[in-house]
């Protein structure tokens, strides 16, 4: 894949995240601030981001979100157990919630 075709694919995947983004949030923020591992204050933010500024941001060579999963335990439990999936996701999700949320930078 060429650079251009790689930066082309960011820009996509920024501007689906943040529109993605803004919809839960602005439909239950407190559900979204979980699923998304954001603070208060991103949420705010990212609410709060006109369409030019989504577009602006989404343009950015840079990825805005980023991968939650650096925890092994977790990430084996979403992608390994394969008789019990509800509870070892489940197992995950509570995991999760005790991380404390990442800021959007």
């Amino acid at each position: 894949m060429k650079l251009e075709e790689m930066l082309e694919e960011m820009r996509n995947v920024n501007l689906s995240y943040l529109l993605l983004a803004q919809s839960m949030i602005r439909d239950d923020k407190p559900a979204a601030i979980y699923r998304l591992g954001i603070s208060q204050e991103s949420a705010d933010l990212i609410e709060s981001l006109t369409p030019a500024q989504i577009l602006k941001l989404a343009g950015s060579n840079i990825l805005v979100s980023r991968f939650r999963f650096d925890d092994e335990l977790i990430l084996g439990m979403l992608t390994g157990y394969a008789k019990q999936r509800t509870l070892a996701q489940s197992h995950a999700a509570i995991l999760l919630a005790g991380q404390q949320a990442a800021a959007l930078a």
